[in-house]
Order: structure tokens, then sequence, then C-alpha cells
């Protein structure tokens, strides 16, 4: 199967799911409803639980033991950049090509779309225990969501980027913002499948090892796009880094250096999952996707 209709089939699944999941737009609390579901429905490419169920197919595992926790990472994105846009954020008007959720309800709401979007992600993956799931193995995913996602990983790594605002960084400490702040999830999405597949701890080991490289890669691919893509391809205003003065790879190191970075990186972590057979080759093409990308 190409990587194209792939992404595709699994993003479908991913949606359905999530429509059959998230709260309907009923009477009883519809505006926060709406709200989540204008935010889920946006638009988006799905990556986190696609790498989700990737990683849990590349160890044997059955895609529908992790659907729903593929639809909790999905949900844990959307909050963060619901949070993300907001005014005493990033303040930004424009997402996945839609009026951010501030801007098409109000503030107020887009904060509890956000809170509620993230806890009801933890609310998705203990159901899966208690609907035949592996109870041990979704304790284990509750742990690596909530470190990947809280003070340990991407809330941390929201923090020090706002911290840095302004200021000359080092190449280290750049590189440890983009990996909290955007490979920490990655990192979570990428184990938490394979720990629902029932990966060993050396094929852990290496889908860790793959999840760390990709989702740095995958940082660095978003600050090239904020400089050389378009607002009608990436689906929000691009020059908002240099804006916000924000400590990126091609302000530190320059363009072609960010590039060749990205590219070595995903061949890094190809090799890393080098000894898994056809089953991780979603893995892969999906690596080297990261740093195609144009959205």
């Amino acid at each position: 199967m190409e990587l194209k209709e792939y992404l595709t089939e699994k993003a479908e699944k991913v949606n359905t799911a999530l429509d059959r999941l998230l709260p309907p737009d009923g009477k009883s609390h519809s505006k926060l409803c709406r709200a989540m579901r204008y935010s889920v429905f946006a638009g988006g490419k799905r990556i986190r639980p696609i790498l989700v169920l990737a990683a849990c197919e590349a160890v044997g595992g059955k895609e529908a033991e992790a659907i729903s926790t593929a639809c909790a990472f999905e949900c844990i994105h959307t909050y963060s950049l619901v949070h993300d846009d907001l005014p005493s954020m990033d303040d930004d008007d424009l997402r996945r090509g839609n009026p951010t959720c501030h801007k098409k309800f109000d503030e107020a709401t887009a904060i509890l779309a956000g809170d509620a979007l993230l806890t009801f992600a933890f609310q998705l993956i203990s159901e899966s225990a208690f609907n035949g799931a592996d109870k041990a193995a979704a304790l284990r995913v509750v742990f690596e969501v909530a470190h990947g996602a809280g003070p340990g990983g991407m809330v941390c790594g929201q923090m020090v980027d706002i911290e840095s605002e302004g200021s000359e960084i080092s190449f280290a400490e750049l590189e440890n913002i983009h990996i909290l702040k955007t490979g920490a999830l990655l990192r979570a999405a990428v184990r938490s499948g394979a720990i629902i597949g029932g990966a060993d701890t050396d094929e852990l080991s290496s889908l860790t090892r793959y999840a760390e490289l990709v989702g740095l890669a995958f940082q660095i691919a978003d600050d090239i796009l904020d400089v050389e893509g378009s607002t009608s391809e990436i689906g929000k205003t691009v020059g908002a880094d240099a804006k916000l003065n924000k400590a990126t790879y091609p302000a530190l190191i320059g363009l072609e250096e960010s590039k060749e970075r990205s590219r070595e990186l995903v061949e890094r972590a190809v090799e890393a999952i080098s000894g898994f057979g056809p089953g991780a080759e979603p893995l892969r093409r999906i690596a080297r996707y990261i740093v195609d990308r144009k959205n």
C-alpha cells in the first residue's frame, strides 16, 4: 500500500472513531461540545494517532485494540493547539486553515474546550481497560501519555519555548525545547501503540529511539515550513515564529543546515527499526514523509 493511501485510510478510521467517541453536539453543554468538535474536525494529518496504530501493528498488535488510545492522542494534540493559539500564548487567528477556536467562539470557551479534550483523552484510555483491554497495559499507557503531555514533556517544552522568546540560546537548549515541546508526545504515541501491541523490551527500546529521532525531525520540519511554507498550504499564518522571536532551527543554524539535520535524523530513525520486518514499513515511510511534507 502506498503511504498516501495508508495515511488516508488510517485517518478516516481515526475520524470515524472520534466522531463516535466525542460527546455529541446536544442540548446539554452544546457550546462546549461544538467547540471540542470544531477544533478536532477542523483538519489535521492525524500523525500522532496514526503512529499509535502503526507502532501497534509493527509488533503484531491489532488496530482495534489501539484505536481509542489513538483518538486520545488526537484529543491531546488538539487541546495543545487550542491553547497555543490563545491571545496569552501565540495569539493566532488561523489553525488548519480555519479560524482558531477562540476566534470562532470566545476565549473562555476555547480554554474550557482544551481542558475538556485533555481530560477526555484519559477517559478514552481508561475505558479501553473496562472493555476487555489488558489492564496493566492500559495503566502503562496512562503513564506514557501523562508523562509525554505534562510537566515532564510537552507542557514543559511550551513553557521553556515561551521563556526563550527574544533570548539567545545554545543549540543544546534549542534541541531540548523541541524534544519536550513536540518530541515527547510523539514518543508517547509510538511507545503507547507498541505497549498495546505487546512489544517486548528490545522492540520497545528500538521504537522509542525511532520516536525520539522522528519527533525532533518533525519539529525541525515545522520550523522550516514556518519560513518556506504558505498560509494556504500549512493552514496557519506563516512567519509567526519570527514575529514572536521564537527559538527555531532556521534562526539558529540556517535553513540549509536545518534541512540536512532533519534528513539525518530521519535516516537514523529508520535505522533504529531496521530489525523489524515488513510490518514496520509504514513507520519507515512516515519518518521520510515528515521531512518532505508541505503542511
